[in-house]
């Protein structure tokens, strides 16, 4: 069985499958909306960054690994 999201802008639902191409939003307007709420700041992360908490190299390295493994799977997310 699907898993199935809200969308967070409309708050319809969204089946989260590789289908989906704007997930977890519903559709691109949805996305380019919550995108635009970031841009104005009215959307924050609200936890204060804290600069001097320092990962050892490795935890950093399997980070970066991680992050790029990610990105590469996503790589047409901003074309």
């Amino acid at each position: 069985m699907p898993t199935v999201v809200k969308c967070p802008t409309c708050s319809s639902s969204v089946t989260w499958s590789e289908e989906s191409q704007s997930r977890p939003f519903c559709s691109k307007r949805c996305q380019l909306i919550d995108l635009g709420e970031w841009s104005f700041e009215n959307n924050k992360i609200s936890t204060t960054i804290q600069a001097d908490a320092e990962l050892d190299p490795k935890a950093a390295q399997d980070l970066i690994e991680d992050m790029e493994a990610l990105l590469a799977k996503n790589d047409d997310f901003f074309k």
